[in-house]
């Protein structure tokens, strides 16, 4: 199943990318390396790469959906400055390979972290990154889990029409599972920090439409023939809530950055 069928131009044009405090965190945890490589898990249509490529020489960007693939394409390879490489690469990230002798300082699960076989992936991941390299694992609060009054309404709309279970594409969202510190403290990257970065978004109610078509559970797709219905439901619902046009959100990224113990901290040396 890709719960995300259907939904890449919406998320190249309406999810907001990360905040550059956020970018110059990660920059800055990752090791230094000549050539300084980032591998960006679950692209999308680049919003993470596009972040943090001015801070690396190397980008490699997988994605499990072709359609995402295409648009992290047209939004990173324009922005390349000279010398600075770039791979677009279709994979599953349990099953990415890297180019032989390619170790990224830099390993970006940006939103996506949940949606993976989490001990496969950071198993795979213990056999190529970086000496010193970096995993961040970060995410803000979907619309689904927001908390202010105009999310909530808008939420409410969604569930009106497609049903009161959150939906993964044209399955259900599945349980969360263990929280994410714990997922990698119990891996090689071990060593795990905690930030957490406000960021405060104003959206037009076309964006936050445009913004529920970008996620897997309110892809256009899922309205069938009442998808203007919806758009008229939940712009009535939202008009009260927006000031001057604009609807404010206040959110936050939650960052995990974890890294394997040097061999002198695991009494190896």
């Amino acid at each position: 199943m890709n719960a995300f069928a259907e939904t890449a131009s919406y998320y190249r044009r309406f999810r907001p990318g990360i905040p550059v405090d956020l970018a110059i965190l990660l920059a800055h945890e990752a090791p230094a390396g000549s050539p300084r490589r980032l591998l960006d898990i679950g692209t999308g249509p680049g919003l993470v790469a596009s972040a943090l490529a001015p801070y690396f020489d190397e980008v490699i960007a997988v994605d499990s959906d072709q359609a995402m693939c295409a648009e992290a394409e047209a939004v990173l390879r324009p922005a390349l400055s000279g010398g600075q490489r770039l791979q677009i690469r279709h994979a599953l990230a349990e099953d990415f390979e890297p180019p032989a002798g390619w170790q990224p300082h830099l390993v970006t699960c940006g939103r996506v972290f949940h949606w993976l076989d989490r001990p496969r992936f950071l198993d795979r991941l213990a056999e190529y990154v970086s000496p010193g390299g970096v995993l961040a694992a970060f995410s803000d609060r979907s619309l689904w889990t927001a908390e202010s009054a105009w999310q909530q309404a808008a939420r409410a709309v969604v569930q009106q029409f497609l049903g009161e279970q959150r939906r993964a594409g044209d399955g259900v969202f599945g349980p969360p599972g263990p929280p994410y510190e714990e997922v990698l403290r119990a891996s090689a990257f071990c060593e795990v920090t905690t930030a957490t970065i406000p960021v405060r978004r104003e959206w037009s109610i076309a964006e936050v439409i445009g913004y529920l078509y970008s996620t897997s559970f309110a892809a256009s797709h899922l309205f069938g023939d009442h998808q203007d219905a919806f758009e008229t439901a939940l712009t009535k619902a939202l008009v009260p809530f927006a000031q001057g046009g604009f609807l404010v959100e206040d959110n936050t990224f939650t960052v995990l950055t974890a890294r394997r113990p040097s061999s002198t901290d695991r009494g190896l040396g």
